[in-house]
């Protein structure tokens, strides 16, 4: 009997293994678990935080939700770090900027603080006895900033984020489906674009020369459109309206031009007057700039305006009108 019930039981294992269902006789439910090859997964960087800020936080949230170890954060004073750790469930180690020499390893350190710091930061971090990878999160700045820490055998390198974060907590909402501007060591690339990836961005290069000029195309499109905007908005309250409602009355207005431009390349996305031509409209806008000593709106229509020309290749006339003002 036993003998039989053992030979049953060899069957039923054979049968589970191969994924078939079977019951055992006379309600009798066995189980047997059966240890299924696994794949190897591969652990992720340790990574430490200089600089918690509103990115360096945000950075801390992303990464931790993807699986990385944050091994240490770093503010200028410690109970900001501290209030950035308190958003990640884990262990982190919390120090102000004057105790780096306390820092712990890691595989990774992100540099986030302002550009005019990052040499310091690298030169506390060569007074260090261990070594790792170390990337800065400036736009304008190569990752030459952190040569000194090549010579020790660290690998350097740089990751911008082409953003605007603007609230810690937005979360790794504020970072996902963003390009990511990624140069350096040559040895560090893979591993910066892999980190891209993991918070849903995307990553491009450029020559590390170049830095400077990218970061100025970047503040082109995000800080000076919000000057713009608020030269827009003072404009509209001349006319008498008030803050609130003239931010609400221009808000469509630039969604639909971030529209057209998602659709069309801007020589087809420019509307309104310098597309069309209206050389007495343009009168019209300078003469009422010039009336209500809107100086910074005048220089600004004059300028973009002019641009708006080259795009069309067309109104001469207009062009030296805005020339002459």
């Amino acid at each position: 009997m036993m003998h039989r019930f053992g030979g049953w039981l060899v069957r039923q294992y054979n049968v589970l293994a191969r994924g078939e269902l079977t019951f055992a006789p006379e309600s009798i439910a066995i189980a047997v678990t059966i240890p299924m090859p696994g794949r190897k997964r591969k652990q992720k960087p340790e990574v430490s935080i200089i600089g918690s800020g509103r990115l360096g936080t945000v950075l801390a949230v992303a990464l931790a939700s993807r699986g990385y170890s944050i091994r240490s954060l770093v503010a200028r004073r410690a109970q900001k770090a501290r209030h950035a750790a308190t958003l990640l469930d884990a262990e982190v180690q919390v120090l102000a900027a004057k105790q780096l020499r306390l820092l712990q390893p890691a595989d990774v350190f992100l540099i986030t603080v302002p550009d005019d710091q990052i040499a310091g930061v690298a030169a506390e971090l060569n007074r260090l006895e261990f070594t790792g990878t170390a990337l800065h999160t400036s736009g304008a700045l190569s990752a030459e900033v952190l040569a000194p820490l090549r010579e020790r055998g660290w690998r350097i390198g740089s990751v911008h984020p082409l953003m605007s974060v603007s609230d810690a907590r937005e979360g790794d909402a504020a970072l996902r489906g963003g390009y990511w501007s990624v140069e350096g060591d040559k040895s560090v690339l893979s591993l910066a674009k892999t980190i891209v990836s993991d918070l849903g961005g995307k990553s491009f290069s450029i020559r590390s020369e170049d830095k400077p000029l990218y970061h100025a195309a970047a503040v082109m499109v995000s800080g000076n459109v919000t000057a713009l905007f608020d030269v827009a908005l003072e404009m509209l309250v001349e006319c008498g309206l008030t803050r609130k409602t003239a931010r609400s009355v221009l808000l469509p207005l630039i969604a639909s031009a971030v529209h057209n431009l998602e659709t069309k390349d801007p020589v087809r996305a420019l509307t309104g007057t310098f597309s069309r031509g209206d050389l007495e409209t343009v009168k019209r806008h300078l003469a009422a700039l010039k009336n209500k000593d809107l100086a910074d709106a005048l220089e600004l229509y004059r300028l973009l305006g002019q641009r708006s020309l080259k795009l069309t290749k067309k109104h001469p006339q207009i062009t030296q009108i805005l020339k002459s003002v």
